[in-house]
């Protein structure tokens, strides 16, 4: 394994990569030069934020991959898996010893040492796949990354006795090369695995929220546990003593305080051992056992209505009784791709998710006010749009849960249902798949699956029921075959609405909508706004693009259809035989995992743009142009005539008309055609040989 080291000299900034043996033995010992010594003895008496010399000269470590320059620029050429956590801001050596003890007790610790200023620790742990490999390009990578080191934070801060400081995960991130003769260093650690994920890390999703649910919420302080509930209640009721007890100083006499505490902790309905031993654990508190003991026990046998009161301020109360209700009742997720709240009750017939509407809105509050929570719509409201209720992605949650790929070819077999001609088609449907399940995945997010299968035939061969059987059945509420196109705002939306869109009856789209519809195939994130929102919004893309089609003549486009799979179905789609989906789309990830290409390259667009010419249409306009002219050659003299002058003598011997629209729209096409042109004063004249008039 590779670490790179990056060194200042002279405003440049020069790397050099060297084994991790290499640089353990370089911390090991202090160079003759004595840089980190020299700094740790100036940075007492630097301000925040100050640049000295000295610091300047420690080369900076980048621990989580191994970067060469490029043109000037670095570049990531191998991941090596390592997520760095620091513990900061420690008193000296002696707290750095015992974070350093704490994470040797680690399995997974790989590397820990004192950090340059000698008050902190840097923690290096190993992340990598099941199967021992690593991200290979840096989108991935960064994915990871962040996942790996989200991770990594849950592990060791319980752990480790002082605040882990948490720093946006970067593949750059980085600390000086430090000196710590007693660093630990262990190279056969116990590696993290972690899968691929398929976006960066947001909200808490609701698949963490629900696997951190580990015993039922508690009477005491509703929708905490127990110990939370204690703590929350006990420190609600100090703070009401304290507040009785006004202008208290820890020189006063404690036992007033202590009665008045004991007190608030009876009505609070915390048990009387629970309050000794907090209240013994309470660092603005005396450790006099005995004298706490016996004040509580006094109290709680004189005091009448245990549990009546609680400590806390009526609002506290009402909002935890509120997300112990909402928790204890129902089931909420967010759902980012429809982009609105769902929920299902506990305990009930319920079992599947159903968008929050009115009816339900009002169903939750009635039930709340059953129960005298005095619960209103707009509090159901503002709960529902809060970060209680964790973030659902459908897609995500299908592609995590998938199962080891078992080796055969399903993406070639659900491409063989289609009767074809097409020699390149289960071809290019697999890299048609692949990049569809790549976009859902964010791996590219500077391009758009641009291309789409056409599926050609007559009615009865089964084409809307293939494109819909895609999608697995819990995802076809995200497939779609209706897309208006005359609908600009609502089309764009549809981008992060749905998975797929089949363009049902392709040759309706009119000439007029090419144009958009080639910018939205092509558009790879969303910017618009949403429904009743007040701002505009970046959303992501998720929809890829198929259509059907009845007739052959329906592309349009003069300058090439490479964007389009057209294929023309010679037989009934088989649409009956099961499809394995879990093994679909685990050969699709599988695939993807591998680095297989999920796009078009150069010479497959071209197979397209050669197929797809059966396929377009000949517009009246081209065809009149053939029947009167013809492009002339290369040593025949022809005439040089500008667009508009060749469509008013065809309208002449036509007698058809053409608006002006028409003449920029025929200039493409004898572009098209191979018409030499030649730009002068007056515009492009097109070189033509008129044949004679038919009839004449």
């Amino acid at each position: 394994m590779k670490i790179t080291q990056v060194r200042h000299d002279d405003k440049v900034n020069t790397l050099r990569t060297l084994k991790i043996e290499q640089l353990v033995e370089q911390m090991k010992m202090e160079t003759k030069a004595q840089l980190v010594l020299k700094m740790r003895e100036v940075l007492p008496h630097m301000f925040p934020g100050d640049q000295h010399e000295l610091v300047k000269k420690v080369p900076r470590l980048l621990p989580a991959a191994a970067f060469v320059r490029r043109d000037k620029v670095p570049v990531m050429a191998e991941y090596n898996g390592i997520v760095m956590l620091q513990v900061n801001n420690l008193s000296g050596p002696m707290e750095a010893d015992i974070v350093k003890e704490r994470v040797k007790e680690l399995p997974q610790t790989y590397l820990a040492f004192v950090g340059s200023s000698g008050k902190s620790v840097k923690i290096w742990i190993r992340f990598t796949y099941p199967n021992d490999q690593l991200p290979v390009t840096r989108e991935q990578a960064e994915i990871f990354h962040a996942h790996a080191y989200r991770l990594a934070v849950k592990c060791y801060q319980p752990q480790v006795p002082f605040d882990i400081e948490i720093k946006e995960p970067s593949l750059e991130q980085s600390c000086r090369l430090s000196f710590d003769p007693g660093l630990w260093f262990n190279p056969e650690a116990m590696p993290i695995y972690l899968k691929q994920p398929t976006a960066m890390p947001g909200e808490t999703t609701y698949r963490e929220r629900v696997q951190a649910e580990t015993s039922p919420l508690q009477r005491l302080a509703p929708g905490f546990e127990h110990n939370e509930a204690l703590a929350v209640l006990f420190e609600a009721a100090f703070d009401r003593a304290l507040d009785e007890q006004k202008g208290y100083k820890p020189t006063d006499d404690i036992q007033s305080l202590l009665i008045r505490l004991s007190k608030h902790c009876f009505h609070a309905g915390i048990p009387a051992e629970d309050a000794v031993r907090w209240t013994r654990a309470h660092y603005g508190l005396p450790k006099d056992v005995f004298l706490i003991r016996e004040t509580v026990k006094n109290v709680y046998r004189t005091c009448q209505g245990f549990a009546d009161h609680s400590s806390l301020l009526p609002e506290q109360l009402f909002m935890m009784q509120t997300d112990e209700f909402m928790k204890r009742r129902y089931e909420f997720r967010f759902n980012v791709l429809t982009g609105c709240a769902e929920c299902r009750e506990r305990n009930s017939f319920n079992f599947y998710f159903r968008t929050v509407d009115k009816r339900i809105l009002a169903s939750i509050t009635m039930n709340a006010l059953y129960e005298g929570i005095k619960l209103w719509d707009k509090d159901v409201v503002r709960y529902l749009n809060s970060d209680h209720v964790p973030v659902y992605q459908p897609i995500e949650e299908f592609l995590y849960g998938l199962p080891r790929w078992n080796g055969k070819d399903h993406i070639s077999d659900l491409a063989q249902r289609v009767p074809c001609d097409n020699p390149h088609w289960a071809h290019l449907f697999r890299r048609w798949f692949l990049s569809m399940v790549a976009h859902w995945r964010g791996m590219d997010k500077k391009h758009a699956n641009s291309t789409s299968p056409i599926l050609i035939g007559p009615q009865t061969y089964r084409k809307s029921t293939f494109c819909r059987l895609i999608l697995p059945p819990f995802l076809q509420a995200y497939y779609t075959d209706s897309i208006d196109f005359s609908r600009k705002r609502d089309a764009e939306l549809y981008l992060n609405r749905f998975l797929l869109i089949n363009m049902d009856e392709f040759d309706q789209i009119s000439i007029n909508q090419q144009a958009f519809l080639k910018h939205i195939l092509q558009k790879p994130v969303v910017n618009t706004r949403r429904p009743n929102a007040s701002v505009m919004e970046e959303l992501r893309r998720y929809a890829s693009f198929i259509g059907t089609s009845n007739h052959k003549d329906l592309l349009t486009d003069t300058s090439g259809s490479r964007r389009f799979i057209g294929v023309e179905v010679t037989g009934v789609i088989d649409v009956v035989r099961p499809i394995d989906y879990e093994q679909l789309y685990a050969q699709a990830m599988e695939a993807l995992c591998s680095n297989e290409r999920y796009w078009f390259d150069s010479e497959e667009e071209a197979i397209l743009t050669a197929a797809n010419r059966e396929f377009e249409q000949t517009p009246a306009i081209e065809q009149l142009f053939q029947l009167y002219y013809c492009a002339a050659g290369e040593k025949e003299e022809g005439e040089w005539l500008l667009a508009v002058d060749i469509l008013q003598r065809i309208q002449l011997n036509s007698k058809m008309k053409f608006s002006s629209r028409q003449v920029s729209y025929f200039g493409r096409i004898l572009q098209k055609l191979g018409v030499k042109s030649n730009r002068k004063t007056h515009g492009v004249y097109y070189h033509v040989l008129a044949l004679p008039v038919p009839g004449k």
